[in-house]
């Protein structure tokens, strides 16, 4: 979405500058270097069992827990990846919100439902796991061949394939604005509306592809 625009671009430079060591020495010394490192992972999954839910940090330098909470079994999009001084890997779930990998397993659970500490975003969530089960044969995309791949690829980027994943104002397997979906998250709107908006900035999947390969965004 372009919106993540700039985000993404701050993202790409990051991981760029960085050569895939995380821990660096300096001039022979063992200082561990915080850095930003290749992303690992699209989608993961919370696994932590105390009080049924993790916290959320600020940052991943010097992290600050924000308040907010995420539920044990909750699949949420991750936007990079990255690892403290001390050695601890951590994944940015969009807008500086960081979990530490430690509490997450990589890949999203289908039984999993989103959810977060504001109840706006608790109730879209809950509407979506309602909806997202329903039977996308109510529309047919007229995808197929390359477009239907190309579709496909950017769904697995996005979400890995989840109708129900979530992140902040981004929803479903193609991860559009909430606004874009009108309240009805079921799988048939989903797939209609990703249709229709790439038609209509891209003109085809493979295009909206290519956009996405060179951008990391579409």
């Amino acid at each position: 979405m372009k919106i993540k625009s700039i985000l993404v671009k701050s993202i790409a430079v990051a991981a760029m500058s960085v050569t895939g060591l995380v821990v660096a020495n300096n001039a022979g010394s063992n200082t561990a270097q915080a850095a930003i490192v290749q992303n690992d992972a699209s989608v993961v999954t919370v696994n932590y069992v105390s009080n049924n839910s993790i916290n959320v940090y600020n940052n991943y330098e010097n992290p600050v827990a924000t308040g907010q909470t995420l539920a044990s079994n909750t699949s949420w999009k991750v936007i990079k990846t990255a690892y403290d001084s001390k050695g601890h890997k951590w994944y940015d779930l969009g807008k500086n919100q960081w979990v530490r990998a430690k509490y997450v397993t990589i890949g999203h659970h289908a039984a999993a439902t989103q959810t977060t500490n504001t109840a706006a975003q608790t109730s879209a969530q809950s509407q979506i796991q309602t909806t997202s089960n329903t039977s996308a044969s109510s529309y047919t995309s007229s995808a197929t061949g390359s477009e239907a791949s190309a579709k496909a690829w950017i769904a697995s980027r996005e979400s890995g394939g989840s109708y129900s994943a979530s992140n902040g104002q981004y929803v479903g397997k193609y991860q559009l604005s909430a606004s874009y979906l009108n309240g009805d998250y079921s799988a048939a709107n989903q797939e209609r509306v990703a249709d229709n908006y790439v038609k209509s900035r891209y003109g085809s999947w493979t295009a909206a592809k290519a956009f996405w390969q060179a951008n990391g965004w579409y």
